[in-house]
């Protein structure tokens, strides 16, 4: 019985050792298989990606400017990395490519933050990325942006611009560009709306949306100063949803609104309303299939 036993569980042994052996590589795989930021994957993750369907690229910027004294001026940098990944993910047939760090803007040495490009100058790198990336091998390239810069109305919007041009470029190809427009300005919308719903005060530029996003992907607290929050509002927003006119000195710090009650809470439902909005548009550009 003993010689039983001890057979037993020399082969159960045996076989957890084997099995632990092999988990190591297993888990190696189904990482990389889950991969979807470009600049973390390796060629061949690449190759086999769009092999496997991830024809989709999905271009996203960011932008560097000051956002009052609680924020991290890369604040669009970093809400950027983490909304375009999350709407890759939850494609499940797209890659995030490498997000544009400067938009346009204008530096200020009176509120030195800022570091911008010229519309001219976006419009010259977003033609170049799309390229490349059809390039790579893509057979969709979508363009997004978490900041205003470039994104006006008519012929003032670049990535509209260059979406319209490449895609008439190389749609004979098989090959389309869109732009998701969805994600920025009515997905703020749709939070502003909520938000003053429950008696929130409106914010349009380093307030409650951008700290609240930020504090919800702020794992290490290098993205946003909690100790500053209670001097996280500037000008404020007025009934037409502009910008007031202000004296106080003190209110011109960057922000224009409220961001003294920001909160991760706050912000999950922020990023969640941007990943629904842009995936619920790039499926109405792109069947699941492409």
């Amino acid at each position: 019985m003993r010689k039983v036993l001890k057979a037993s569980l020399t082969a159960a042994f045996l076989a957890t050792a084997a099995l632990s052996a092999t988990m190591p590589g297993m888990a190696n795989a189904a990482s990389s298989s889950q991969r979807v930021e470009f600049e973390l994957m390796t060629w061949p993750e690449v190759r086999d990606a769009l092999a496997a369907g991830k024809t989709t690229a999905l271009i996203y910027t960011g932008g560097v400017e000051q956002r009052g004294p609680q924020n991290a001026n890369g604040g669009h940098n970093l809400m950027a990395r983490g909304i375009v990944k999350a709407i890759a993910q939850k494609l499940g047939n797209a890659i995030a490519m490498p997000v544009l760090p400067i938009t346009p803007n204008n530096a200020s040495a009176e509120l030195p933050g800022t570091i911008g490009l010229t519309p001219d100058l976006l419009e010259a790198v977003l033609e170049r990325m799309t390229e490349q990336s059809i390039a790579t091998g893509f057979k969709n390239v979508v363009l997004m942006g978490d900041h205003g810069g470039g994104q006006g109305e008519g012929d003032k919007n670049v990535y509209r611009r260059v979406a319209t041009k490449l895609n008439d470029k190389y749609s004979a190809q098989g090959i389309h560009v869109f732009y998701c427009d969805q994600v920025y300005m009515p997905a703020n919308t749709a939070f502003d709306k909520e938000v003053a719903a429950m008696g929130y005060p409106q914010s349009l530029h380093g307030g409650l949306t951008d700290t609240s996003i930020m504090m919800y992907l702020d794992k290490d607290g290098t993205y946003v100063r909690k100790n500053k929050l209670k001097d996280a509002v500037g000008i404020p927003v007025g009934p037409d949803g502009k910008p007031q006119a202000v004296t106080d000195p003190a209110l011109k710090n960057g922000i224009v609104g409220d961001g003294r009650k920001s909160s991760a809470k706050l912000g999950k439902r922020a990023f969640d309303l941007k990943v629904e909005y842009a995936v619920k548009q790039i499926l109405g550009f792109i069947p699941p299939a492409n």
